[in-house]
């Protein structure tokens, strides 16, 4: 995943840039980055790894050694950029969001062009910002190239681009999976996946891109330069998961979502008979919290929080690259409250379940401090496909998703012919998936928010959101 920010300003702006890319490290954990553009410089960049420091602690000194009444910044959980490009029809600096599924066949593609060559990292690969810029270079000017790479792109590439001149180019990706947003200063114009990232900053919401647009972005206004086009599947899971609670994408709130997908999932267990005594719920810190204040609220059930994360040290379990180092930590920050647990039924709502794993160390955590029983609510439905968009659910293959695995399982490749029935908790598959992923991870009861509970949350209609992660359908 990652995301981007960006400002064009009538004066430096390179501390207002720098606190708006920091407002979107919850969205990646590798490479944080930073691009400048001062009239009597050029264009700069700074890019460090932020794998073991947060992108604050590694762009502190940026301020003595960058400059700029224009720049743009990422957070990116894969490749580093910006980068700077020179080019027919100038010199700029790129960043994007997304991934490149066919990225070797694209490069392959190039290659076979005569002269052409990538730099290539450890092990041959080729950093797929490189790869995006050389698609739009093979265009006559920027916004052909963005089009032209929209096109032939099998994936996700939302973009930014810092022109020598100062100004901005910002395109949503073709399907708009991701969101982009214009917000306006007196002095300024700012673009940004987060819209709480430049109204900390003094700025106002404007409007949303629409997918596939293309806008170039100035001190004083912008100009649309490539409509948006007629189809929109914006990431469901980004309410559920990836966002942050002060977001708002499509113009709908996270937080609030998050509470509405809650008492939704009260509802569907209060009509499946759901009566085992539960004594609290909480929430799967952090982003299973409001799902479960909205449950907590609609069933009556008091809320408590039965352990705490402790983050001042540990902000982040997924700063190791090494799985079982990812584990340990997770269950390092989990401090119990004794009282909270000790001979308690309880029943606690995650975002997801993935494949599991941290979710099994946490349920074993609350048993081994008393727990009586613990009972499981995921806020969205079985996880079947791995993300082929933004690659959220860090699965090398289907078989990585305990859904999947457990299928396999109970029936063989003949399961996967029946995905729908196993994600539907209605059917005999369905109950029988259920059961297996509840009894492997010693849950006392174990349900999954419905894929029309999830869309009945978010409140848009289920065309313009892409849900492939749960039913497999682009």
């Amino acid at each position: 995943m990652g995301g981007f920010f960006g400002i064009a300003s009538k004066t430096d702006c390179l501390s207002d840039v720098f606190f708006g890319v920091d407002y979107h490290s919850h969205l990646g954990t590798k490479r944080g980055g930073i691009a400048s553009y001062d009239p009597s410089i050029g264009l700069q960049r700074k890019i460090h790894s932020i794998e073991n420091a947060p992108f604050r602690t590694k762009f502190e000194r940026v301020f003595e050694e960058m400059c700029g009444t224009s720049a743009i910044g990422c957070i990116s959980d894969n490749d580093p950029q910006p980068l700077l490009v020179r080019a027919r029809f100038g010199t700029y600096a790129i960043c994007m969001i997304g991934v490149i599924n066919n990225a070797e066949t694209l490069i392959e593609k190039c290659l076979s062009q005569s002269g052409s060559y990538f730099d290539a990292m450890t092990g041959g690969k080729v950093n797929h910002t490189v790869l995006l810029a050389a698609l739009i270079n093979q265009e006559d000017n920027l916004v052909d190239g963005i089009l032209h790479a929209g096109r032939i792109i099998d994936g996700t590439a939302s973009v930014l681009i810092l022109k020598e001149d100062g100004t901005l180019l910002a395109a949503r990706d073709r399907f708009g999976r991701l969101p982009v947003h214009l917000g306006k200063r007196s002095d300024a114009w700012a673009v940004s996946f987060e819209t709480f990232a430049y109204q900390k900053l003094g700025f106002t919401d404007e409007r949303d891109l629409g997918p596939g647009e293309i806008v170039e972005v100035r001190p004083d206004g912008y100009t649309q330069l490539a409509p948006p086009g007629p189809e929109k599947r914006i990431c469901a899971f980004l309410w559920t998961y990836y966002g942050y609670p002060t977001s708002d994408y499509e113009g709908i709130n996270v937080e609030a979502m998050r509470y509405r997908n809650g008492e939704i999932m009260a509802d569907n267990d209060r009509a499946a008979g759901f009566d085992e005594p539960v004594d609290y719920v909480g929430g799967v810190p952090d982003s299973g919290t409001p799902h479960a204040i909205g449950y907590a609220n609609r069933s009556g059930i008091p809320y408590a929080r039965a352990f705490i994360k402790y983050t001042p040290t540990w902000s982040r379990s997924f700063i190791p690259s090494d799985q079982s180092d990812r584990n340990k930590i997770a269950k390092m920050k989990q401090i119990p409250v004794y009282s909270l647990i000790k001979d308690r039924n309880l029943l606690f709502v995650d975002d997801s379940i993935v494949r599991g794993t941290q979710l099994r160390e946490t349920v074993e955590f609350l048993y081994e401090n008393g727990a009586t029983a613990v009972h499981m609510r995921s806020a969205c439905p079985p996880i079947l496909f791995p993300c082929k968009f933004l690659n959220f659910s860090r699965s090398n293959s289907a078989m990585d998703l305990i859904s999947r695995r457990v299928i396999m399982e109970l029936e063989g490749k003949e399961g996967f012919e029946h995905l729908d029935e196993y994600s539907d908790a209605s059917t005999e598959r369905g109950k029988a998936l259920r059961r297996a992923i509840a009894d492997e991870l010693h849950l006392a009861s174990l349900e999954f928010q419905s894929l029309e509970g999830v869309v009945e949350a978010i409140g848009l209609p289920a065309c313009e959101l892409c849900t492939y992660c749960w039913n497999g359908k682009e």
